[in-house]
């Protein structure tokens, strides 16, 4: 008896939740049906969303086109004697002085420029748009390099010396992840960074203070010159590939038992896919943008190194093969002609501005290494 007792209030129970339930899944359905009904006959709450969505891409939309706006080219003099009146240093700047401040005016254009840092945006427009963050990217690589060159070499006399303290720590937070969004974000990383620049030029510049130096050499020059030559090969190459090119392997040439790891092609079919041409293109762009500036400087503080080895003149024609790329872009999109098709191949002509520039430096490496 007691089990029938159960089983009957159970049975009652399920029968309540089954009529809640189809209760509920009529009114959901009488909902959607409302809904259909509104869409169909174009009703005010399908009409409202409908312009709010239309507003809210007009305005990623023109947010995206204010934000694609890449930085001008800056007087790297005038960062120097912005900086020397801001120390209260009348006289000749310090040695050094000129690249760090011109490495912290690039590092911090990335963060500050219009609409900031948008490699790690996550919401509309920044997400969208690819341009940009590419010409980010190689504004980044650049100020990487010289983070590392200025570790290693610029600021030591000597192999067994040690390393600055916060130049070894402005490294490590420009080598962050440049897509990070959160926790830490990638912005934040970057600013560390800027003030351990920022930490370094203030002993640098400080008379009591003898624990920060940087060296003017041709040897450290030449070091960070080599990075730069390797960079901008790549680059080249990357760029070249655009139109796509049969090239034979020459990555064993000029050594008679070298050997490799594995086995390749005698020769290799090199094509950049066309949805990442106008990458290449912005990451060589911004890549060329930063190291202009650089060599600005380093104009400035290896002045007595580049008149004794006579290689000023070599430097300033860097610069301005490097001052060619920053031209304005009048096509809308990136173009991809093919040799001398009716179309412009943009690609081809941002590598041989690249190409001349890095024949260049290796060029001025080759001066330096003179006696």
């Amino acid at each position: 008896m007691f089990y029938d007792f159960f089983v009957g209030v159970v049975m009652q129970f399920l029968s309540g939740v089954g009529s809640s339930v189809g209760a509920v899944r009529a009114r959901v359905a009488d909902k959607i049906d409302d809904w259909r009904a509104d869409l169909l006959e174009g009703g005010s709450g399908v009409k409202f969303l409908l312009a709010l969505l239309f507003v809210a891409l007009f305005s990623s939309a023109i947010l995206g086109v204010l934000w694609s706006a890449e930085p001008e080219v800056f007087s790297v003099r005038d960062a120097l004697a912005l900086q020397s009146a801001q120390a209260k240093n009348a006289g000749k700047p310090l040695t050094g002085v000129a690249t760090t401040t011109t490495l912290i005016r690039v590092s911090g254009t990335l963060l500050e420029k219009t609409g900031g840092f948008i490699s790690n945006d996550i919401a509309p427009p920044g997400v969208w748009m690819d341009n940009i963050p590419n010409w980010e990217y190689g504004v980044l690589i650049q100020t990487r390099d010289l983070s590392k060159a200025m570790r290693e070499a610029f600021s030591r006399s000597q192999s067994q010396s040690t390393e600055d303290s916060d130049l070894a720590l402005a490294e490590s937070r420009f080598n962050f992840d440049s897509e990070s969004w959160a926790v830490p974000a990638s912005e934040s990383e970057y600013r560390e960074g800027i003030k351990f620049l920022n930490s370094y030029l203030r002993r640098l510049t400080d008379a009591d203070l003898h624990n920060a130096q940087f060296y003017a050499r041709a040897d450290n020059l030449r070091y960070w010159l080599s990075t730069v030559e390797t960079r901008l090969g790549s680059l080249s190459q990357r760029l070249s590939a655009s139109v796509g090119q049969r090239r034979l392997n020459t990555d064993l040439a000029g050594e008679e038992r070298a050997t490799r790891s594995t086995a390749a092609p005698a020769e290799l079919m090199i094509k950049t896919p066309w949805s990442e041409i106008d990458d290449v293109f912005y990451e060589a762009r911004g890549s060329a943008w930063a190291l202009l500036h650089f060599l600005k400087a380093v104009e400035v503080d290896f002045a007595d190194t580049l008149a004794k080895k006579n290689a000023r003149v070599s430097l300033q024609q860097i610069i301005r093969e490097l001052e060619a790329t920053q031209e304005v872009v009048y096509s809308p999109v990136i173009l991809n002609g093919s040799g001398f098709g009716l179309l412009a191949n943009h690609s081809l002509v941002m590598a041989s501005y690249i190409s001349r520039a890095n024949a260049a430096i290796i060029d001025l490496r080759e001066l330096l290494s003179q006696g």
